[in-house]
């Protein structure tokens, strides 16, 4: 049977799970009563937000072919997941909103199909919608794909409106998967995604690159070097259907039955034979921002252990390792792909896990340079690098050693392309100047609409610029960003201290020349969360031993005199001073609690 791999790519909410849906019913693979909208989204948390979060494979069958599908995220966020699904196919349909045209997130997929040498069918979406422009969108396409204007399919996903040309076009235009004819002496198979099955154990989604797996077989991860036998192999549909086999060239699962998450990675090779060589996997993928995850209560630790656990087998993204506060206890720092990213874990955790978390301010990974001749005593051994035995990489603000063994902080800057209208281009600008970027380049992908190329401080965008860059635009920007590598700045650790103590967990590295800026925005904001006491609360945001700025929280005030009925104002003084007293007493050993809203303080900076 003729086999063909596919999946589809585009900007967020321009229809790719729709078309899959309509592919679904055209092919038959579900009943009608089974179809639902966004059938392969098949978490609630991605049915209640409009979005896709995980990949989804789908096999079905249309005039003889065998045609899987995998259907890919559009947010920036979770483009390690469309990279991935790119890797175990052969082509891969451009879904473009026939009414929006090109947008950021467009331009990023695309550019890694084409790295993987995808071959790239262009379709453009909702040609029903009164705004739809498809002669100036197709010129869009047509520019940029290098494309003809005949190869362009116009389609209505919701409708089902030529769907049946972009399936004959699969079969057309995609090639069949190379295969290599070794038969079932040698076999190796692609891990793209794995999740964790509370019966069957760690299931691998797997893209057989040459022979074939059977129940049964044992077989061998050659990354971790794990042995298994095959509980089961089968393809989705979307719902696993059990097989006897899978063979060369398809798209199925395998039920490992391991029970440790850590033994099946992704990117790691099924193999025949543990002599065999490993496919080329997936570049490790490198988290970009970092926060602290702790139960709101100490006894709840192992249950957030195990969530993240079980959660990072499957989100290949995530990144965790233990940390210890002594505001807050026991946690972890963990690493994100963005805020949206961190979002979705933490309501993860909460949903399916039933944690109750504390998340720390997010921050990104630093660099910094160490002039001491034995950086081990004034860092973390875990912090250093291995290729830079002088150079630390610190996540956590809390861990910055004092300025004075600092030579250099280095940190994170991207490459952003801002898609926006062409009055809206002077606001997008200024945005990004603010925020201490460079403009690189500006070109016009139609009339009205421009590309915009900045170079600009990971850390400048990854709290609230979406949100402001969406009210410059008045929502009709979208924006994509790739890493550049780490560039040396005048960075300062801004610590917070309250009532002279400092508070580890809200400080953080910025700017120095923001530094005062940050530090009142903070405080103010802290003033207003923070409850108040029997004793003023100072907040202070400090440079080293210099203050930047400061906000008071009022003691709460008693009134001591109320029952005095009269006679001599000395007694009232008496009253007054003795609780003047005892408030001094209260500030000496007074202590602050943080609450969840005080983080929050700090992210809505």
């Amino acid at each position: 049977m003729e086999i063909r791999n596919f999946c589809i790519i585009a900007h967020i909410d321009h229809g790719k799970s729709t078309l899959a849906d309509r592919m679904i019913d055209m092919t038959g693979t579900l009943q009608k009563r089974e179809i639902k909208e966004q059938t392969l989204d098949m978490m609630d948390l991605e049915r209640e937000r409009g979005i896709t979060i995980k990949l989804t494979p789908v096999r079905m069958n249309w005039k003889g072919v065998q045609l899987n599908l995998i259907d890919t995220p559009g947010h920036t966020d979770f483009r390690y997941e469309v990279s991935r699904s790119l890797a175990a196919c052969e082509g891969a349909i451009l879904l473009v909103d026939c009414s929006q045209g090109i947008q950021a997130q467009t331009l990023a997929v695309l550019y890694m199909a084409l790295e993987h040498d995808l071959t790239i069918i262009p379709v453009l979406n909702k040609i029903d919608l009164p705004a739809a422009d498809p002669e100036r969108v197709s010129e869009e396409v047509m520019k940029l794909t290098g494309c003809k204007k005949e190869d362009i399919l116009l389609i209505s996903a919701k409708e089902g409106r030529g769907v049946p040309d972009v399936l004959q076009a699969v079969i057309d235009r995609i090639p069949q998967p190379k295969l290599h004819g070794t038969g079932a002496g040698q076999t190796r198979a692609l891990i793209f995604d794995a999740i964790m099955d509370s019966y069957r154990g760690a299931v691998g989604y797997v893209r057989v690159i040459e022979g074939e797996i059977k129940k049964g077989q044992k077989v061998h991860l050659l990354g971790t070097k794990t042995p298994f036998e095959v509980l089961e192999v089968g393809h989705f549909a979307p719902k696993y259907v059990a097989d006897e086999t899978l063979s060369e060239g398809q798209i199925g699962y395998v039920v490992s039955g391991l029970r440790d998450v850590k033994d099946l990675r992704v990117g790691d090779t099924i193999s025949s034979s543990p002599e065999l060589s490993m496919l080329p996997g997936y570049k490790q993928v490198q988290p970009m921002v970092f926060a602290g995850l702790y139960p709101s209560e100490a006894v709840d630790y192992p249950e957030l252990r195990e969530g993240l656990e079980k959660l990072s087998l499957n989100d290949a993204a995530l990144q965790w390792e233990h940390e210890r506060n002594s505001a807050l206890g026991n946690g972890f720092r963990c690493g994100f792909l963005g805020l949206l990213h961190l979002d979705i874990v933490q309501e993860r955790l909460e949903r399916e896990y039933k944690c109750n978390l504390i998340v720390t301010a997010p921050s990104v990974l630093f660099e910094v340079k160490l002039t001491s001749r034995n950086p081990a005593e004034v860092v973390r051994a875990s912090l250093l690098k291995t290729d830079e035995p002088n150079v630390a990489s610190i996540s956590n603000p809390a861990d910055m050693p004092d300025p004075s063994v600092i030579d250099e902080i280095r940190e994170p800057w991207v490459k952003l392309e801002i898609v926006c209208r062409e009055k809206d281009v002077g606001a997008c600008m200024k945005l990004v100047q603010d925020r201490r970027g460079i403009n690189k380049a500006m070109q016009f992908l139609d009339a009205d609409r421009a590309l915009l190329e900045f170079e600009i401080p990971l850390q400048g965008i990854v709290l609230d610029f979406f949100d402001h860059l969406k009210s410059a635009s008045s929502g009709y920007a979208s924006m994509s960003y790739d890493h550049l590598g780490y560039r040396a700045g005048d960075l300062v650790k801004l610590d917070l201290l309250l009532m002279g103590e400092p508070a580890d967990a809200l400080s953080t590295v910025v700017h120095r020349s923001e530094a005062h800026d940050v530090g009142a925005v903070i405080c103010k904001q802290l003033k207003e969360v923070l409850p108040k006491a029997q004793f003023p609360i100072a907040i202070q945001a400090a440079i080293g031993g210099k203050i930047v700025a400061r906000e008071t929280v009022q003691a709460l005030r008693k009134d001591v005199t109320g029952y005095l009925y009269g006679g001599d104002v000395s007694r009232k003084n008496k009253l007054l001073d003795k609780q003047k007293k005892g408030k001094k007493r209260m500030k000496m050993m007074g202590k602050v609690n943080l609450s969840q809203e005080a983080f929050l303080a700090v992210l809505k900076r």
